[in-house]
């Protein structure tokens, strides 16, 4: 694929009424990297409050770069980060969480010798009341049904996909406006990337805003508003869903 140098700055974002407003987030002409290595080239991207983009693009793409700067794990070498309209670049990863940013990494990032409701209480104790912190566990546990039934049992001890659930969960408890969700599927069976993705759309049903990096494109297309697609650390594609699933060679609905 070739990236042109007026697509590689592209915005992207919803359209219509999500898109109206501050945005949630935006990149303005990063690039990042790690050490001498850079990752990301040149990105611009505008994410609305209350809308789904997903970044899609083959291994090695820049596609976890993108999200580690969105939270404030990476520093961008040029450009510039906004959360809803403030300018964080180069702020400390916590100031990125206070302003209801939540990251839901690839693999297993959970504390593994803590329970699940004590997984769920860590992030609450220092902001809430013991029964603001038991009803925002609820709400975790009525929308996660099988983290309910095991909040007793150590973190370590779930399955890949209960512990996916379990990241999510928190950004439920934390109340999260921004959820960056890296590579949630990897690993799962497809039964569980369905559980997955179904609580995904309930995080974006309850007003958060989502950032979805995927590999495997099928349930991040269904889900999300927007798309851009990396190519070599450069964005190569900008567009609908539909107009990704033709950029891809995949069918169209």
């Amino acid at each position: 694929m070739d990236v042109s140098p007026d697509v590689s700055t592209a915005t992207v974002g919803a359209t219509g009424s999500a898109a109206s407003g501050t945005p949630m987030l935006e990149l303005r002409g990063v690039n990042a990297g790690y050490g001498p290595f850079r990752a990301i080239f040149d990105v611009s991207l505008t994410v609305p409050k209350g809308s789904v983009l997903a970044v899609l693009g083959p291994n090695g793409a820049g596609k976890t770069t993108i999200a580690r700067v969105a939270t404030g794990l990476v520093a961008p070498t040029d450009g510039s980060v906004l959360i809803d309209g403030k300018d964080v670049t180069n702020r400390p990863t916590y100031e990125y969480a206070r302003m209801g940013v939540a990251h839901a990494p690839e693999g297993r990032s959970v504390f593994a010798t803590l329970t699940v409701a004590e997984n769920l209480e860590l992030p609450l104790r220092r902001t809430r009341s013991r029964a603001e912190t038991e009803t925002e566990m609820q709400r975790a546990f009525d929308m996660f049904p099988r983290l309910g039934e095991r909040r007793k049992q150590l973190a370590g001890t779930l399955s890949g996909g209960e512990q996916r659930m379990l990241s999510l969960a928190r950004a439920i408890v934390e109340d999260a406006q921004l959820v960056v969700a890296d590579e949630l599927s990897l690993g799962l069976a497809p039964i569980i990337v369905d559980e997955v993705y179904g609580m995904l759309g309930r995080i974006r049903d309850q007003g958060a805003t989502l950032l979805i990096i995927e590999q495997h494109v099928g349930h991040a297309l269904a889900i999300a508003d927007s798309v851009i697609i990396l190519d070599r650390g450069a964005i190569g594609f900008v567009g609908s869903p539909e107009g990704a699933r033709g950029e891809l060679g995949l069918a169209t609905s």
